[in-house]
């Protein structure tokens, strides 16, 4: 049960991936963590792996998403290479702070800021008629981003895609690049997730640091596959539908992190 359960997560965190540049932590992280629950892991520690091996995840899933989406031309390779440094000067601050803090408060303020930007999305305050801010900002945003998605275990895609688009970015450029700036963070965070977990007492099995290895391949299993899926789709709806999905999607997302703030304490 434990299986088919991940291998729907990883099917679903996939095709998300592909169609909204999001790196499918906020559906890989509740259900790992229910998971590691019924394992009887220590809670101590259930965020924690749950975060690690969602980020672990995403590495493999950015890779399927972002060539569907780079052949297709959509992807905005100058803003890649200006935000994603400063991104990972964040992901290495968020790696260290999950290390040593609870998760409660960080989970409860991304719930909020989730529904705050399904609501911007759902009275269709979509189209931004700002321009990119300027290096100053474009560091700013980069790093705040980066150390939310490495506390919260996600892609960035959740942060890049309302920025983007606010920015006066189509909505399929802007999930294209979403979608290639979540391959490095995921990448950087993971390996930072691995490190800062190898003392740690308490892990599942079969776990390097805070991945865990069995979850890992099972949810990649099925992630890969629908990935591009999920790429093609985006290319294929016409843009209103994707921002209607995506507003809905990111209730969702807003609406499973309650029900896992409730049911596994960090």
């Amino acid at each position: 049960m434990e299986l088919i359960t991940l291998l729907a997560a990883g099917a679903l965190a996939g095709t998300m991936a592909g169609l909204l540049g999001i790196g499918g932590g906020t559906i890989i992280v509740p259900v790992v963590a229910l998971v590691l629950e019924s394992q009887g892991v220590s809670k101590d520690v259930i965020i924690k792996v749950a975060v690690g091996t969602s980020l672990a995840t995403i590495m493999v899933t950015a890779i399927s998403s972002v060539y569907t989406h780079h052949r297709k031309g959509a992807v905005d390779w100058q803003l890649f290479k200006v935000l994603t440094p400063w991104i990972l000067a964040g992901t290495v601050v968020g790696t260290i702070l999950v290390d040593i803090m609870s998760g409660d408060i960080l989970y409860i303020a991304f719930i909020i800021f989730l529904y705050l930007a399904a609501t911007r999305l759902a009275i269709g305050n979509i189209r931004g008629t700002r321009n990119l801010p300027g290096l100053p900002g474009m560091a700013t945003v980069g790093t705040i981003n980066g150390v939310v998605s490495a506390m919260m275990g996600i892609g960035g895609g959740v942060i890049n895609v309302p920025f983007f688009t606010y920015c006066s970015v189509p909505i399929k450029r802007a999930i294209a690049t979403a979608a290639a700036i979540g391959l490095p963070l995921a990448t950087v965070s993971a390996i930072g997730f691995v490190i800062t977990g190898l003392n740690e007492s308490g892990l599942p099995k079969a776990s390097l640091g805070y991945v865990n290895l069995p979850i890992f391949a099972s949810v990649v299993s099925a992630s890969f596959v629908f990935a591009p899926l999920g790429a093609k789709l985006a290319h294929a709806l016409p843009e209103r539908a994707l921002n209607v999905f995506f507003s809905i999607f990111l209730y969702v997302m807003a609406s499973s992190m309650v029900w896992s703030l409730l049911r596994v304490p960090s």
